[in-house]
């Protein structure tokens, strides 16, 4: 009887650990982030330190239910759970509510659901359900086909309500779906894809194409014993045409505060008025947090003593641009720490991932990765400049019941999956 009962609590502690970390010293920052350097009353729910506080609460409620179900349980009715998904991002259109020009929250009495940070969690069991069902094969065009389109339903959902940033990490799925086969082929045109967008964006059309005639020149003149015409001729024709695609869809589609937003990370914009103004409108975001980030030093100003941050120079820098508080308070070690706890968490659940028995939970491990990796990398990526500004949160850290709920559905099940592996005896 001890020995069954031990069994159930026979779950991965250091991935569990890493997370009550990134948890805990992200509430912390979003305390600092959100105070008004009056007395603190952790019980005030008006103040985002006292609702994430309750949120957190919350969060171990749900993990509990969550590791009481039955693993088989995610397996067997991933496809339920991912239509019921999908159900509530078609709802938003009906009964969504407009916060910040983007209508992806329920409003429930008080307070507001966001479906898509849940429905991550879903796509990666519907994923790994298909793709490790007996009949598929991803190296098969019909079912990698059959695939993209699991992927793309959530994925084009989220774009319509105007949340470009939670539909990138969408693209995360093709590290998953690389690591079970898919031909390399694809990962090799989304690269290319992204460098001749940058390119085409910077330096226009007819450079580009120039400098892929002469990439595609070498290619096939060097490398090749018998150069043939034809192929390597298609392939310009097929850049120039994706690089007029680009050009127009940026012009056309994206709306004037994307254009801005790229502009300002390409240097596109020539007339130094129009340059300032853009930066003192969509970039005063970035650079109030790269001031915070360099104003901390090695060592930081200490908890609560951040003046920027307290100052309130960052607008909601509790939310996307939480790690600009890290970077002030707790300077160049705190950031590193927090990148290091980051990328430990990744490495244990791909190594975790590689242990799985069965194909169905290696693939959601790697997809709970990958997921988590892309909001890692576009976000602190976009607080320090490195990449365009895009709304995304921080896993775990950043301000956000939803998005603190649905990261810990993606990785908990996770852990539910590897018990398994643990509790076999």
């Amino acid at each position: 009887m001890v020995r069954e009962t031990h069994r159930y609590f026979k779950f991965d502690w250091i991935t569990i650990i890493l997370f009550l970390l990134l948890v805990g010293f992200g509430w912390l920052n979003i305390l600092s982030a959100s105070h008004t350097g009056e007395t603190i009353d952790y019980l005030n729910f008006d103040e985002p330190y006292g609702k994430q506080l309750m949120f957190v609460f919350l969060t171990f409620g749900l993990i509990v239910i969550i590791l009481s179900i039955d693993s088989k349980f995610y397996e067997r009715f991933s496809s339920i759970i991912y239509i019921i998904s999908m159900l509530s991002l078609v709802g938003l259109f009906v009964f969504g509510k407009n916060v910040n020009g983007a209508t992806s929250w329920y409003a429930i009495g008080g307070m507001t659901i966001q479906p898509s940070e849940f429905a991550k969690a879903a796509t990666a069991l519907a994923v790994a359900k298909y793709v490790s069902d007996l009949n598929t094969d991803i190296k098969k065009f019909k079912d990698q086909i059959q695939t993209f389109i699991l992927i793309a339903i959530p994925a084009i959902l989220v774009l319509l309500q105007n949340d470009a940033g939670s539909t990138i990490v969408y693209a995360a799925f093709f590290f998953v779906l690389y690591r079970e086969g898919l031909p390399k082929i694809y990962l090799i045109l989304g690269v290319a894809v992204v460098i001749l967008s940058v390119f085409s964006l910077k330096y226009g059309i007819i450079i580009t194409s120039i400098i892929v005639g002469i990439v595609i020149f070498i290619n096939h003149f060097f490398t090749k014993k018998r150069p043939q015409f034809i192929q390597p001729l298609l392939i310009l024709i097929g850049c120039i045409i994706l690089s007029s695609g680009i050009k127009f869809f940026y012009q056309s589609i994206l709306q004037p505060h994307q254009q801005d937003r790229i502009s300002l990370w390409l240097r596109l914009e020539k007339d130094p008025e129009k340059l300032e103004k853009m930066k003192k409108t969509f970039a005063y975001n970035l650079n109030e947090s790269e001031k915070a980030i360099s104003s901390g030093g090695v060592t930081g100003k200490g908890f609560l003593e951040g003046t920027r941050t307290t100052g309130k120079f960052v607008p909601e820098q509790h939310t996307d641009y939480i790690f600009s508080t890290v970077g002030e308070e707790w300077g160049f070690l705190g950031s590193a720490l927090v990148v290091i706890v980051f990328v430990l968490l990744l490495i244990r659940i791909l190594h975790l991932a590689e242990l799985q028995k069965s194909q169905f939970s290696r693939m959601y491990g790697y997809a709970v990765a990958a997921i988590i990796f892309m909001h890692f990398m576009i976000n602190i990526g976009m607080v320090m400049g490195l990449i365009p500004t895009i709304g995304i949160p921080l896993p775990l850290f950043s301000y956000g019941g939803s998005g603190l709920w649905g990261f810990t559905i993606l990785l908990f099940i996770f852990i539910k999956l590897d018990s398994n592996r643990i509790n076999e005896w």
